[in-house]
Order: structure tokens, then C-alpha cells, then sequence
């Protein structure tokens, strides 16, 4: 998976503020493809570590049976200063990249085929859920 943004108009971010997940744009609120689906019930940060654990605990416990799709991307980079450096001289370098998740937002999706492996869906999403930082419910999407 990819960890950061190939091409952005500005180099840095400003520091994201909590105000910026208040936000009234929906975007990421509804499933497309998936079965199980993972939402978020609170507002928090994603780095792309956590993306990452995520992402694995969900394939190791699926193994072939489903298919996972991750509806977020870390698009913010964090920038931070050197510690012993003194005040002034422009801003710090990147330091990581987050993506903020709003309240409700779709964190990822799972494919199930057979029901059986729902039950394997519903296991992997109850453990990915634990490697991530804020509350989270799974939800079951039929068609």
C-alpha cells in the first residue's frame, strides 16, 4: 500500500485542528463494495502505521477467502522540528503522514463470498478494530 501522496500542491500541511473534523462533508459515509464494513464512531488521526496493522490483521485471519478495500489514505503530512534546534528557521521537515477520520466515516470493507466466511469476516474485523485508536463498530451491508 502506498504511504504517502505522489503529487501535492503544497508541501505542508498546516497542523490539523480538531475543527477540521467537524466538518459537514460526506464523503467515505456509505459502503460501495463490501459486506462487513468498519466505521468509525469517533473522531480521531490515522497514521499510516495503523493503516498498515490494520490492513494485515485482515489478511492473515481472511487469508484467500474475501477481499478487503481501505477506504482511507494517510494525505496530511506532519512536520516536526529537530530537538535541540533554536526557534525560527522556517518549518521542520516531514516527520509522518495521518489521515484524519470523521465521526460515521467508512474505514474499510470486506468481501465475503460464502457465509461461512462472513464469520471469518466479522473475526478479522473485531481484531483490526483493536489495532486502531478510536471506537469503532461493524456494521453489515446487504443489498
Amino acid at each position: 500500500m502506498k504511504q504517502n501522496p505522489s503529487r501535492l500542491k503544497y508541501k505542508k500541511n498546516h497542523k490539523p485542528s480538531s475543527s477540521n473534523l467537524y466538518l459537514s462533508e460526506q464523503k467515505n459515509f456509505n459502503s460501495t463494495k463490501g459486506n462487513l464494513i468498519l466505521k468509525s464512531l469517533e473522531n480521531g488521526k490515522l497514521t499510516y502505521n495503523q493503516i498498515e496493522a490494520c490492513r494485515k490483521t485482515i489478511r492473515r485471519i481472511l487469508k484467500k477467502q474475501g477481499v478487503v478495500y481501505l477506504r482511507v489514505f494517510t494525505n496530511v503530512s506532519i512536520t516536526k522540528k529537530p530537538v535541540a534546534s533554536r526557534m525560527g528557521k522556517g518549518k521542520g521537515s516531514h516527520y509522518t503522514w495521518i489521515c484524519l477520520i470523521r465521526k460515521g466515516q467508512v474505514i474499510c470493507e470486506v468481501i465475503c463470498y460464502i457465509s461461512k466466511t462472513l464469520n471469518l469476516g466479522l473475526k478479522a474485523l473485531k481484531s483490526a478494530s483493536s489495532k486502531l485508536p478510536f471506537k469503532t463498530n461493524i456494521f453489515f451491508n446487504y443489498y
